[in-house]
């Protein structure tokens, strides 16, 4: 079936961190006077709460039962520490422009409304996008098969029409293909390592020079 859209990830695909994401973290919560907590944990409540509006409830989670700390107050400081700390991928902006000539475009990211909004908000480029879709207005997050799903009833595409663009094994490649989708990991150095069933591997520096011709060729 011919590929008529193309849905991306943003985290560590279109955008990445100029600092390590522990190091972001280590400096929201020493702006609140919380106590440090690991990247690790972090996730992992994380991707408990991929259907929530806000980083409230995973704080809250995280933060002990005895502390002083707002977890809104820590959710507000970590947002505003990530959204500084990200930069976009090079060439991304003429990557999206040159495939839109061709394709639908639409792009699915796991995490609180709220949080990945801000995030979006500091890049122009995300206009370029015919939609997009937050799992935190979601009932599930990415590996789900409704998140694919939800993005794909908007663009009004069916999966076998739609190829997906992201780093993760499990939630981007895994969720794609059983979700009925084309999926293409994006590799960098330390990132995971290359998934088997992904239709088609891109190195993130490469990004915008050989995905257009990675999706042509599926």
């Amino acid at each position: 079936m011919t590929v008529s859209a193309v849905v991306f990830d943003f985290d560590y695909t279109l955008t990445v961190p100029d600092r390590p994401r522990q190091e972001v973290l280590d400096e929201a919560t020493d702006a609140v006077g919380a106590p440090r907590m690991s990247r690790e944990a972090y996730l992992e409540a994380h991707s408990r709460h991929l259907d929530s509006d806000t980083r409230v409830p995973i704080f809250a989670e995280l933060l002990p039962a005895d502390s002083d700390v707002d977890p809104a107050a820590l959710a507000d400081a970590y947002r505003e520490k990530v959204a500084d700390s990200l930069r976009s991928v090079e060439g991304v902006a003429g990557l999206l422009a040159d495939l839109r000539e061709e394709y639908a475009l639409g792009l699915l990211t796991n995490g609180p409304a709220d949080a990945q909004q801000s995030k979006l908000d500091r890049f122009d480029w995300v206009d370029e996008f015919d939609v997009v879709v937050i799992t935190g207005h979601l009932e599930a997050g990415k590996p789900d098969e409704r998140a694919f799903r939800a993005v794909l009833d908007e663009l009004g595409v069916e999966p076998g029409e739609a190829v997906y663009v992201g780093d993760d094994p499990e939630a981007d490649v895994e969720g794609a293909k059983k979700a009925g989708m084309r999926a293409v990991q994006v590799l960098y150095p330390d990132g995971p390592e290359p998934h088997p069933d992904a239709d088609a591997h891109v190195d993130r520096d490469a990004l915008a020079t050989e995905l257009p011709d990675v999706v042509r060729q599926l």
